[in-house]
């Protein structure tokens, strides 16, 4: 086997503590001793007790205000690791109170303050409540007063609701597996609106199963709203901080999930006859201004007996405007007609006149200059053409 030096085994044995589910999750109650605060604010002291003495850090991030002495008694919150620089065991602890708190109290109060630190006491998250629930989950004892607390007051309230029982132990040991398990069922039910999470009244101890870290997570985690109606008015578990709504009861948890059947009849009867009252208004006023409409378009309606005389004046107008605008272009064209006539060549071979052409080239012969003797003519008159020939 190959040797290991210092390091390497501080290394394996410090991975194997922290490892361990145990180890990392651990309670000690001792006494401090040689308490010493580092500049940097971390705090290092040992927890003691006759058999022995644990070297102990409070980091500055945990639980920054809490001030220690020499000879407190304490329980303290943390997990065992190596520190290998000076081969020691020490305890890294991440929260502290006085031993007289009592362990029940110091770890309620420890996970209370994980849990606000993870944010699952966050006011921004908490959902409200559906106004009018169909299907309610109840997770609580079957045989308990509780369940047949909100029974009766659903019943009373709000009847038309569904209730989806998801039975679980709310004492014991194994009571925080149970309303886990209860929690993962119902999360799987179709149409929930709400989840309500209740037990009666007891002492301290008979409450813890609402003070489980995996309870408060199942709560935090689920789809729906969840109402907590857990012990008594004065009792206070991590599931109150959790949860959506927080009731003192189980009865008043029930009552605050569901509405009121007779407010909620006598708010509809309200309702309906504001909508009446405003339909009726609306109607109103749109008759009235219909009928305002009705009656401009009577006014501005043509008159047919005052438009058929309109009519028939533009009618009388227009024939006459054509009568002049046709006598008018009668004379242009007589005018015009007269002066082409003038221009006719026919009517001036009519007169005894005649037009010379050369034969050949279709020329108007106009001098007798331009002719020769053996020059063919063509010459025309008002009635036809004959050939001529100058000699």
């Amino acid at each position: 086997m190959q040797a290991l030096s210092p390091g390497q085994l501080l290394a394996f044995l410090r991975e194997v503590l922290e490892a361990n589910e145990i180890l990392s999750d651990l309670w000690i109650a001792g006494e401090v001793s040689n308490y010493s605060r580092s500049a940097a604010g971390h705090r290092y002291f040992s927890l003691k007790d006759p058999q022995g003495v644990l070297r102990t850090v409070l980091f500055r991030d945990n639980m920054p205000g809490m001030g220690l002495r020499d000879g407190d008694r304490v329980l303290a919150h943390g997990r065992v690791s190596v520190y290998p620089q000076r081969g020691e065991l020490q305890f890294i602890a991440d929260f502290v109170r006085p031993e007289g708190v009592g362990l029940m109290a110091a770890r309620y109060e420890e996970l209370k303050l994980r849990l606000e630190k993870d944010g699952l006491f966050e006011p921004s998250r908490k959902r409200p409540l559906p106004r009018f629930p169909e299907r309610i989950g109840v997770v609580t004892s079957p045989t308990g007063a509780a369940l047949q607390d909100i029974l009766n007051v659903i019943v009373q309230r709000w009847p038309v609701a569904e209730i989806v029982l998801a039975p679980a132990m709310v004492q014991g040991d194994q009571a925080p597996g149970q309303i886990v398990a209860a929690l993962r069922d119902l999360a799987a039910e179709p149409g929930l609106d709400l989840v309500i999470l209740a037990r009666g009244g007891g002492a301290s101890e008979d409450l813890s199963a609402f003070n489980d870290e995996r309870v408060a997570r199942a709560v935090f985690a689920f789809p729906v709203p969840v109402v907590a109606g857990v012990g008594h008015e004065t009792d206070e578990t991590i599931v109150d901080f959790v949860a959506d709504l927080r009731a003192p009861t189980p009865s008043a948890a029930a009552a605050r999930a569901t509405p009121n059947l007779p407010d909620a009849w006598r708010a509809t009867r309200v309702l309906e006859r504001g909508m009446a009252s405003v339909v009726r208004e609306a109607l109103a006023s749109r008759a009235s201004r219909a009928e305002g409409l009705v009656t401009q378009l009577e006014r501005a309606a043509p008159d047919p007996a005052a438009q058929s005389v309109v009519l028939a004046r533009l009618l009388r107008d227009m024939a006459a405007k054509m009568e002049r605008v046709c006598t008018a272009d009668r004379a242009r064209f007589a005018t015009v007609s007269a002066r082409l006539a003038g221009l006719d060549p026919m009517a001036t071979l009519a007169r005894g006149f005649a037009i010379v052409q050369d034969a050949k080239t279709r020329r108007v012969v106009s001098s007798t200059r331009k002719l020769k003797a053996g020059d063919r003519l063509s010459v025309s008159v008002t009635d036809g053409a004959f050939w001529a020939e100058v000699s």
